[in-house]
C-alpha cells in the first residue's frame, strides 16, 4: 500500500497536566511518566522552582513562596496544561489553606485548573472515612510533628509515625525500597485494633509509588503515596477514567 493511500486516523484528544516540581527532585518525573504510561493520550510537563531543603527555619519556609511557584505555573500555562498541580507536600507543615490559596492564585493567573498532593491526599482521606493514618516521611522530627498536628485539626490520628530526620531535599531520593518498607511494616506492626486506616508515604522525593501495590498486598490497607494522589486529582480534574491504571495501587480504583 502507497504511503498517500494510507486510512487516516483521527488523532487522539491530548490531555496536558503540568507538575510543579521542587528544583532538587529527581524522583517525581520518571515516578510520574511511568504512572502514566497506560494512558497515551496523557503526558506530564514539569516547571521547577527553588526547594533545596525542607526545614521550620524563615529561610526554608521562603522557598514555598508564592511569587515563585506562580512563575513556574505560569510558564507551563504557555504549554497550554489543562491542570496545573503542586507535585509537593509544604502544606503538611504551613498548613493546608496555603495549598487551598495556591490553587486559587494558579487558577486566577493561568486559567488551568489547578490541584496539590496533600489536598488531594486530604480529599481521598474524607472520601474513605479514614480517621486513623499511618504517616511516613523523610522528614525531620518538627517538621513531622508540624504535619501530624495539622491532621489532628481535621480530626485524623496520626496513630503511627516513621521519619528519617532528614533535611536536604535531594537526599530524600537516595532513600532505599528496602528502607521505605521497613517504615512502612513498623506503622502497621501495632495491635490490630489500633493500627492504621491507611498509610500515607507523604513526600514526592521519595520512591513509595511503584512500591505501593506490594504494600497493599501485604498489609490490607491503601497506602497513599503523594505523587500518585497528585496524579489521580490531575487526571479526575481533565476528566479521565483513572480505573485504567491497573497495577498501580488501590486509589486508582476509586
Amino acid at each position: 500500500m502507497n504511503f498517500n493511500d494510507t486510512p487516516a486516523t483521527a488523532p487522539l484528544t491530548r490531555i496536558l497536566l503540568g507538575m510543579l516540581t521542587p528544583s532538587s527532585n529527581t524522583v517525581l518525573e520518571p515516578v510520574t511518566a511511568a504512572m502514566l504510561s497506560d494512558l497515551p493520550e496523557v503526558s506530564a510537563h514539569f516547571g521547577r522552582f527553588r526547594v533545596t531543603e525542607i526545614a521550620l527555619s524563615a529561610g526554608a519556609l521562603a522557598q514555598f513562596d508564592n511569587r515563585e511557584i506562580l512563575a513556574a505555573a505560569e510558564l507551563l500555562s504557555h504549554a497550554r496544561c489543562q491542570v496545573i498541580s503542586w507535585n509537593g507536600t509544604s502544606s503538611g507543615w504551613l498548613g493546608f489553606e496555603s495549598d487551598r490559596q495556591l490553587c486559587a492564585a494558579i487558577e486566577r493567573t493561568t486559567g488551568a485548573l489547578a490541584c496539590t498532593s496533600v489536598l488531594a491526599l486530604n480529599e481521598i482521606l474524607q472520601a474513605t472515612s479514614v480517621r486513623r493514618l499511618g504517616l511516613v516521611t523523610p522528614y525531620r522530627a518538627d517538621v513531622q510533628a508540624a504535619i501530624v498536628g495539622n491532621y489532628a485539626q481535621e480530626g485524623i490520628d496520626c496513630v503511627a509515625e516513621r521519619h528519617l530526620g532528614l533535611q536536604d531535599n535531594f537526599s530524600f531520593s537516595e532513600v532505599s525500597d528496602e528502607q521505605i518498607r521497613e517504615m512502612v511494616r513498623a506503622v502497621m506492626s501495632g495491635p490490630a485494633d489500633k493500627r492504621p486506616e491507611a498509610v500515607a508515604i507523604f513526600c514526592t522525593n521519595l520512591r513509595g509509588a511503584p512500591l505501593v501495590p506490594e504494600l497493599e498486598a501485604e498489609f490490607g490497607v491503601p497506602v497513599y503515596d503523594t505523587i500518585a494522589t497528585v496524579v489521580w486529582k490531575a487526571l479526575k480534574l481533565a476528566g479521565i477514567d483513572t480505573r485504567r491504571m491497573v497495577g498501580k495501587g488501590s486509589l486508582f480504583q476509586l
